[in-house]
């Protein structure tokens, strides 16, 4: 499968992006992703060689394919909404001048010149707006552009019938058609600047990927050169020299030197954190002091800003169960406005006294004031900025139903050790029977515990590793149980939890116990500290009247003694695995929960879970099971999390209320002709604006506090 992520041009409401939707299903796609707000589209195809059609199909539907063969790449004048509403405007403000009051230029008032003036607005709107509604119809989902076409060409044919018979002052409606197309442009230019803030911390992660950077190379003499080349020209293995104050180009594993760097575009904690020799630098981060030698581990793609971008920008196309609602009545929005039109101008005429001109004004004006994109932007524009707000500080969720759920959560479900426990463990105390040595009792651990990747077992790896070791016919690692393992001889060996002891007598409450064929050799306790920001992040659970559970295999006294630290309310321990998974089962049905984990060992919990939450190394990233991922490889972030998700539906639900609230209120005034003669330049002036608000309601999510 192809994963096909293509930039569109040319939609500018939900309504196109139900177009697109509508036509890749039809062909096949499964669950296109289409976001009108980015300009982006993504799926997976089977076959490459549908690509073709698959572009025709969409360029067909009126809007244009960018990056493909046959594109143009010349840019043409007008082929923004800026560009378009400054030329009209131009031709536009002649014809307006006699609303300014002692204002009177009688040429002007010539239906020729004001016929003169308006048709290059005409044309351009036309060929805009025009071509945008027939392709709409004619894939069965009209847009809003129907609605300004077919007031505009109902304005504009109207003054040039009474123009061609003579009677152009009694239908000099020409000023309408400009204005119309011209205040258009203008909020539609509005609304594509208030939306592109909605994207300013996307587009932050996007710029920190475009630096240059220093590349080391060897002459001939293995002396250093040093080249400055552009990032996206690097390679994995490249070796380059990053000095203070300069930021990090791609993915890097430190050769040499030491250095304070700051990460907080990537874990949106701004304190730097010190690295050196071997450690991991992301891609994005700066070199705030010191100047280190690094070999590239991933480019393009690959790197972790990258995913991170692709994981965002795949959860803005998403659809969460709020924008469910909104599409379907953005689908029959348009034929309804048009409906009301029509009885508008019908009932207007024939049982008021005001005439057909003024009838089809009002009629005009209830179609241009209509406004299908507010309904669809009010839960995009919201998303956008949960989203970015979130991937600022280092909080990434995997898609936008998991932002919207977090409304829900009433309580979570913590694993311990990596989770509350900062997982960097020291041996504490060891025992043995007279049955080994002290040197062979550490060697038989050290090549046990080698094979097995959790946190005890590479501590015990780690600080005991030897020269020499057992070499193993067969091992496994038991999950939940530990490591087992027969020697050439036909030796068994366990090193593991108290579950695994044959012999129950001994004494419980050890973190690893050794047996060879299945008498007890000695047991090994480790240390772990509670990370210091977990009881302060539990506390703010509380007080947010969060009930919080510890869920842990460990034994049930060091559970209680970390549980208890932290005030958690209550403590489930000694589960394994397959338990774990059946407690969480029952919690989740009890009431919408969160699940905290470091997304490896607990990767089947964190899926069952309402919403999984990953504490992860970024090295971990693309293979979480999480639905959300807190960078920072802490829980500092949680409640922020949580937050973010409150506050992000009740932004979303704001949106949508002013969307409907006004769109309910504006049709019936501009109907009954309350925005007086000059309803439709009125009309199409609050039409456009009405998309501003709720990009700026949207933006305020920036500013409002989650916690």
């Amino acid at each position: 499968m192809e994963n096909i992520q293509w930039k569109v041009d040319g939609m500018s409401c939900t309504n196109c992006a139900l177009s697109i939707h509508k036509y890749l299903s039809s062909k096949g796609i499964h669950e296109p992703k289409v976001n009108f707000m980015e300009g982006e589209v993504q799926f997976e195809l089977a076959d490459a060689a549908q690509k073709p059609a698959l572009i025709k199909g969409i360029q067909g539907l009126g809007y244009k394919v960018r990056g493909q063969a046959n594109e143009e790449v010349t840019k043409k004048w007008l082929d923004n909404n800026k560009e378009r509403a400054i030329f009209s405007l131009i031709f536009t403000l002649p014809l307006i001048l006699h609303m300014i009051p002692g204002v009177h230029i009688h040429w002007l008032m010539n239906p020729y010149v004001q016929l003169g003036l308006t048709l290059p607005v005409f044309i351009v709107g036309m060929n805009y707006f025009g071509k945008s509604a027939i392709n709409s119809l004619l894939h069965g989902i009209p847009n809003m552009n129907v609605l300004v076409s077919i007031g505009a060409m109902a304005s504009f044919g109207y003054s040039l019938y009474g123009t061609i018979i003579g009677q152009g002052a009694q239908f000099a409606y020409y000023e309408t058609t400009a204005t119309i197309l011209t205040f258009v442009f203008f909020g539609n230019y509005l609304e594509d600047a208030s939306i592109a803030s909605t994207q300013r911390a996307l587009k932050d992660l996007v710029k920190a990927q475009k630096v240059m950077a220093n590349m080391i190379v060897f002459d001939e003499h293995h002396k250093e050169i040093i080249f400055n080349v552009a990032a996206d020209t690097l390679k994995v293995g490249d070796i380059l020299l990053i000095n203070s104050g300069e930021t990090v180009p791609m993915d890097c594993k430190i050769l040499s030197g030491e250095a304070e760097v700051n990460e907080a575009i990537v874990t949106g904690e701004s304190i730097p954190v010190h690295r050196t020799m071997k450690d991991i630098l992301l891609g994005g981060s700066t070199i705030e002091n010191g100047t280190i030698k690094a070999y590239v581990t991933a480019v393009g793609d690959q790197t972790v800003l990258a995913n991170i971008l692709k994981m965002v920008k795949a959860a803005q196309g998403e659809k969460p169960p709020v924008q469910i609602l909104a599409d379907k009545i953005s689908a029959i929005f348009v034929p309804l406005v048009l409906g009301i039109a029509l009885i508008t101008l019908l009932g207007n005429f024939f049982f008021t006294n005001i005439g057909f001109g003024e009838s089809m004004l009002r009629a005009i004006a209830v179609l241009v004031i209509s406004c299908p994109c507010a309904m669809g932007l009010a839960t995009p524009a919201a998303i956008a900025v949960g989203l970015g707000r979130g991937a600022r500080n280092g909080v990434i969720f995997k898609n936008a139903k998991s932002l919207e759920t977090f409304k829900d959560i009433k309580q979570v479900v913590f694993d311990k050790t990596g989770t509350l426990t900062t997982g960097h463990f020291v041996v504490d105390k060891i025992h043995f029977t007279n049955a080994i040595d002290e040197s062979n009792f550490k060697e038989l651990a050290y090549s046990l515990e080698k094979y097995s990747n959790h946190p005890i077992a590479k501590c015990i790896s780690t600080e005991w590793k030897s020269k020499t070791e057992i070499k193993w016919s067969a091992i496994e690692e038991v999950k939940g149980l530990g490591i087992k393992a027969t020697d050439k001889e036909g030796n068994t060996y366990w090193a593991g939890s108290f579950k695994t002891l044959v012999d129950q007598t001994i004494e419980d409450g050890h973190n690893i116990y050794i047996q060879k064929n299945n008498q007890f050799i000695g047991w090994i306790d480790v240390t772990d500290e509670i990370r210091p920001e977990a009881k302060e992040v539990i506390e703010t659970l509380h007080k947010q009247g969060i009930h919080t559970i510890l869920l842990s295999g460990d034994r049930k006294s060091k559970c209680e003694l970390v549980g208890k630290a932290l005030g958690i309310q209550e403590i489930i321990s000694e589960q394994s695995p397959a338990d774990k998974l059946n407690k969480l089962e029952a919690l989740t049905k009890a009431c919408p929960t969160a699940m905290v984990g470091d997304g490896i060992n607990d990767a089947p919990a964190l899926a069952k879970a309402t919403i999984g939450i990953s504490l992860s190394n970024a090295s971990h990233i693309a293979i979480q099971s999480a639905q959300v991922i807190l960078m920072n490889q802490g829980l500092k972030n949680l409640p922020m999390s949580l937050g973010l998700g409150r506050r992000t539906y009740e932004t979303i639900k704001e949106n949508l209320t002013w969307a409907f609230s006004y769109n309910i209120v504006a049709i019936p005034i501009a109907a009954i002709g309350l925005l007086g003669t000059w309803g439709p330049t009125y009309g199409a002036l609050i039409m456009g604006l009405s998309d501003v608000v709720l990009a700026l309601n949207s933006l305020r999510l920036f500013k409002k506090k989650l916690v």
